[in-house]
């Protein structure tokens, strides 16, 4: 005798559309989800099929018998993705970004306009007023005037702006880049580290010779300094609670301090590493983790010296760290809550800052300029750059405010306005850009090139071909080029007048890693001139953009992995 099953009662799913919204890609997600769920559902709730497509009437009377569970109603009717409220709707579509009416305007966080007709989007410079002079006889602001003012020409120089890809290393890194680093003697050295824990190094100048080191952490890397006294070895600071010291020629790394020596414990005991610097003269890398203390780890033992400190609330991220280039005990650190301090190292201690400065919303990064080190440029979430010109006068308000797109959720490395080191006028920052801006047809996501002294925009460069967003970007210390990480990809960007030079070499410019390059293979063959791949950076919505090099090669070689 077969052997008797029990049929199970489920509640009655009841569906609801929207029929007088227009059809989008959430209705097709749903839909999808309804066809899987709600059909299935209503048919094993009404009882009507069974496996041979026939019902009895022994199990209809064993279903009436059985209680039923109320009915649940799964709603397809289209809500906005910021209120979360039906009748509207918010977000990109295409190049375009709609604001919630509920809200205020996504750009400047001020109600009355939308995004599109916000001006701050039409004049970056909108809004911004110059610091007033400050008559004072403050001691300080008398050495200021004195010693390091005088290390501005009066007269701005012309800017040099890279707005040309020379070259470029197509899913270099198996996950997003997360930070780049120059060589400091090496001009065509540039090492970065991704979201994966492996850092790579490549020689922008021959471009296929790179190397990716897989063995050195095992989740993010978040930041990298040099070893002053040995440019040979880097050092890193990763998620994973550890701050590492690399051989850049023979990849063989060493753990200088471990935060979790007993592995993962939860959420609540897991120390990661953000903020990090490197000071020469103290002869200490400082690192800062996720619950607000700073750490010290001394370069000539490669032990951890003294105790760590309290810098930040505690239990918030302390995403950044910055010695002063002219005054190194003057330590500049930001982070998750809402503040940028400045800090005297022969005196550090919980509570012992020498200055606050507040900010409305998380603080990405924080810098003092390069040569005087007497101004310091921050980037906020509430999509500000604040640049204070003098560290000697009042830190109560920055001097100016600078509206710029750099407000984003989640999955993207943190956008971070970095002064150009060889500007005199220390007055360049460059930075990326979050909202997409309609280039002929395609969205892309420009870097902008901003005069933090008048918050005028003075260059936007992007290519057509970079359709991702480019939120790591590095100036060279010496050169006039641009490295930026634009989801797995590395580009080298230089001025045209240089880069059509270059490009006159007969040898390869673009290289693409991975599995991109077994289907250019078989699409087009070994020898083909154009360019192609299904990268991120090289493929956009709706129409592919073919790469036309003129007199120059393609080329396209796998990963070559250190082990």
């Amino acid at each position: 005798m077969a052997p008797q099953t029990r049929r199970m009662a489920f509640p009655q799913v009841v569906i609801e559309r929207d029929t007088d919204s227009e059809r989008s890609s959430s209705d097709d997600e749903d839909d999808f989800d309804q066809e899987e769920n709600g059909p299935q559902s209503e048919s094993e709730a009404e009882g009507e099929v069974t496996e041979n497509g026939s019902r009895g009437k022994n199990e209809e009377d064993m279903d009436s018998k059985e209680q039923r569970k109320a009915p649940i109603t799964i709603s397809l009717k289209k809500v906005c993705k910021v209120c979360k409220k039906p009748g509207h709707e918010a977000g990109f579509k295409g190049a375009t970004y709609i604001d919630c009416p509920m809200k205020p305007c996504f750009l400047c966080k001020m109600p009355g306009h939308t995004t599109m007709t916000c001006p701050h989007r039409v004049a970056t410079q909108y809004g911004v007023v110059p610091a007033p002079q400050r008559n004072t006889h403050n001691a300080l602001e008398y050495v200021f005037q004195r010693q390091l003012r005088t290390r501005l020409p009066p007269i701005k120089p012309a800017y040099v702006i890279p707005d040309r890809v020379c070259c470029a290393v197509i899913r270099y890194h198996s996950r997003r880049v997360t930070c780049l680093e120059f060589h400091p003697t090496k001009n065509n050295i540039l090492l970065s580290g991704d979201k994966k824990g492996q850092v790579g190094v490549w020689d922008f100048d021959k471009v296929h010779e790179k190397m990716v080191y897989t063995n050195i952490h095992t989740c993010i890397v978040n930041n990298m300094r040099f070893n002053p006294s040995n440019d040979g070895m880097v050092y890193a600071a990763s998620s994973d609670g550890t701050i590492s010291c690399t051989d850049m020629e023979t990849g063989i790394s060493s753990s200088l301090m471990n935060l979790n020596p007993d592995g993962w414990q939860g959420p609540s005991s897991w120390r990661m590493l953000y903020g990090m610097d490197v000071n020469s003269e103290k002869n200490v890398v400082l690192v800062a983790d996720n619950f607000g203390f700073l750490y010290m780890v001394d370069m000539r033992s490669n032990n951890k010296s003294g105790e760590a400190v309290l810098i930040h609330k505690k239990g918030s991220k302390v995403v950044g760290l910055h010695c002063n280039p002219l005054h190194p005990e003057l330590l500049l650190s930001c982070g998750n809550d809402h503040f940028a301090r400045i800090w005297d190292m022969r005196q550090l201690k919980a509570g012992s800052s020498l200055g606050d400065l507040l900010h409305k919303r998380v603080v990405n990064c924080a810098y003092f300029s390069p040569l005087s080190g007497s101004k310091i440029l921050t980037t906020s979430q509430d999509n500000r750059l604040r640049v204070w010109d003098c560290i000697f006068g009042n830190l109560d308000s920055p001097s100016r405010e600078i509206v710029h797109s750099h407000d984003f959720n989640r999955h993207l490395t943190p956008f971070r306005a970095e002064w150009d080191p060889k500007d005199p006028s220390e007055s360049l920052a460059v930075i990326g850009r979050y909202i997409s801006e309609n280039y002929n047809g395609a969205a892309l996501h420009p870097i902008d090139f901003i005069d933090i002294s008048t918050g005028q925009l003075v260059a936007e460069v992007m290519d057509p071909n970079i359709t991702t967003i480019s939120p790591v970007n590095k100036l060279h210390p010496r050169d006039d080029i641009l490295a930026t990480g634009s989801s797995r990809s590395l580009f080298i960007w230089k001025p045209k007048e240089k880069s059509e030079v270059v490009e006159q070499k007969d040898e390869g410019k673009i290289i693409i890693c991975g599995s991109t390059e077994k289907k250019f293979k078989r699409k087009f063959g070994d020898g083909s001139d154009d360019s192609g791949g299904d990268d991120d950076g090289f493929k956009s919505k709706g129409k592919n953009f073919k790469l036309t090099k003129s007199r120059s090669k393609s080329a396209h070689c796998p990963r070559k992995v250190k082990r």
